[in-house]
């Protein structure tokens, strides 16, 4: 099968098209027929090799982590779902490797597509919905009639933890561009700052939580909009003491998280507020609420584009430029 491989780890070059043997299903797994795959910045730093530390892959391996596809075999245990059956998923760590015409994936990281859904629409879902909901229900416990501040409002993680944090009833800012302004507003967004003509912590206060992916020096600004008590959520950083213990991290791996977020865990405490790293994780049931939400029209996905399989090179680098509006999907089709 046609696959797209990050050969070694560098800035450049990194992935290219390769054919590999088809995938079986072990016990626990199964098969999936890509239908497409969305992109998301996790995949290029992966192949820059700038999650080393964090998730050691061994080149070769096939890059992707976001799949809608139907099933076309199921493993040893699989009692959930059945060959035909409409899924979608984002593959858990290690299992990687959406960007090819068929992915095993664990049983327990599936759910069903919604049938309302195209795959293209699926697709873009799974790592950013399951970002959202990880840090806004689970981790930041958000409740109605909280404030919280969602940077990037127009990225993937972004659009959807707009649509979630209203639902949830929180009172919803975000920054983003002049030119989204209006469309973000669109999303739910009650309070819009536009990064070119203002700074964020000029105009907002006093919120309960802020969630994060632009990195460290952003994420230090931030901390000054929080109420006391609240809490920063960081998606691109730095990792934290909590998340090496969490990940069974060895001794030297805990030391260099603990340095490398003692400055914005320092700042946090001064403040009297909260820093909480986030990675994601693969989560089929919390996935298939998701997909309850996106079938009663609460949330909705977001596709800049979608292109040929053939040209998810190009997607790569439509994502790396930073200026996609949601997601970008490569189809089968």
């Amino acid at each position: 099968m046609k696959a797209f491989v990050v050969t070694k780890y560098a800035k450049e070059g990194a992935v290219r098209a390769e054919e590999r043997p088809e995938p079986t299903p072990g016990r626990g797994e199964v098969l999936v027929h890509v239908e497409a795959a969305s992109v998301n910045p996790l995949d290029s730093k992966l192949a820059a090799g700038e999650f080393k530390a964090l998730l050691p892959y061994k080149p070769s391996f096939v890059l992707g982590h976001d799949v809608a596809g139907v099933v076309m075999g199921v493993g040893p245990g699989v009692t959930g779902f059945a060959p035909g059956d409409r899924v979608f998923a984002r593959a858990g760590d290690f299992q990687i490797g959406t960007f090819a015409e068929q992915v095993a994936v664990r049983e327990s990281d599936l759910a069903l597509v919604p049938a309302s859904l195209s795959f293209e629409d699926a697709a873009s879902l799974p790592l950013v919905a399951l970002t959202a909901w990880q840090a806004l229900v689970e981790k930041g416990q958000v409740t109605a009639g909280q404030k919280v501040l969602i940077h990037a409002g127009s990225g993937g993680v972004g659009t959807i933890a707009i649509q979630l944090a209203k639902h949830l009833g929180a009172t919803v800012a975000t920054t983003t561009s002049t030119a989204n302004v209006e469309w973000v507003r669109e999303l739910g967004a009650d309070v819009v700052v536009d990064y070119r003509t203002e700074r964020f912590e000029d105009v907002l206060s006093e919120y309960d939580l802020v969630l994060d992916p632009l990195g460290p020096d952003h994420l230090l600004r931030s901390l000054s909009v929080l109420r006391p008590g609240g809490l920063a959520i960081g998606i691109q950083g730095p990792p934290d003491p909590a998340f090496a213990r969490r990940i069974g991290a060895n001794p030297v791996v805990r030391l260099v998280m603990r340095l490398l977020s003692r400055k914005v865990r320092k700042a946090a405490r001064r403040r009297g507020v909260s820093y909480s790293f986030l990675l994601m994780r693969a989560d089929g049931s919390q996935l298939a609420e998701i997909a309850s939400l996106v079938e009663e029209g609460t949330i909705r996905p977001v596709v800049d584009r979608v292109l040929p399989f053939d040209e998810t090179l190009e997607a790569l680098r439509l994502v790396d430029g930073g200026r996609v509006k949601g997601k970008v999907v490569v189809t089968m089709s």
